[in-house]
């Protein structure tokens, strides 16, 4: 079996000057996320990883998001994450054909069931996670696939000291071929599945490289 090469994300600079990551597939491929235009179970020509100011308040980001593709000449469909991250400092990792792009943000973590939670203390800070594969999946594989990156963020986060699972807008994209010769798509990708366990090294790595990144800047 051929396996699908994954895509190195691009920096690209905006009309505007404010900078994205950008995944161009050379074909579509489908993609499952919580990203917040274009999210859902879907097929995608590309992905972007939108950076913008701390203080951002626009409401319209679809309409944001359309800007976005058409400045950088983008057709079909996509999906677009946004983050006040340095999306220049994005850290990747790979094994056995799973790649992972992380940006990370951590300026206000926070525990997924914390009791209480100050509107107020809202600051930029979010991780948005890209994982490829280059095999078949089935939708509920995929969904295992975000769950799994999901746990490693957050093994990440606790053993580098950061109070938080998570940030409160994190997304997280994955990508998987369209179709691939004589290949039945995966049931299972949690962490101690063969390919879930790849899934979870990485971005356990990837998180972790992330953190001190941010953390030096």
């Amino acid at each position: 079996m051929s396996l699908l090469q994954p895509i190195v994300p691009e920096l690209a600079t905006l009309p505007d000057g404010q900078r994205c990551l950008l995944w161009r597939c050379e074909s579509q491929r489908h993609q499952l996320s919580c990203a917040p235009v274009g999210g859902g179970l879907s097929m995608a020509d590309w992905v972007v990883n939108l950076e913008v100011d701390g203080q951002y308040a626009r409401h319209d980001l679809a309409v944001h998001a359309a800007e976005v593709a058409s400045h950088l000449g983008l057709a079909g469909r996509g999906v677009t994450m946004l983050t006040a991250a340095d999306v220049g400092a994005v850290a990747s990792a790979a094994e056995q054909g799973v790649r992972v792009d992380v940006t990370v943000g951590i300026s206000t973590p926070t525990w997924a069931a914390a009791e209480s939670f100050d509107e107020g203390n809202v600051g930029p800070g979010t991780i948005n996670i890209v994982v490829q594969l280059p095999i078949l999946l089935t939708a509920a594989a995929a969904v295992n696939v975000v769950i799994t990156a999901t746990e490693a963020k957050t093994q990440a986060l606790i053993e580098h000291g950061v109070a938080g699972t998570g940030t409160a807008t994190d997304a997280v994209v994955v990508l998987w071929p369209k179709g691939l010769e004589n290949s039945e798509p995966i049931q299972f990708a949690g962490p101690r599945s063969e390919w879930g366990g790849s899934v979870a090294r990485v971005v356990h790595a990837a998180v972790g490289v992330g953190i001190q990144n941010w953390r030096k800047r």
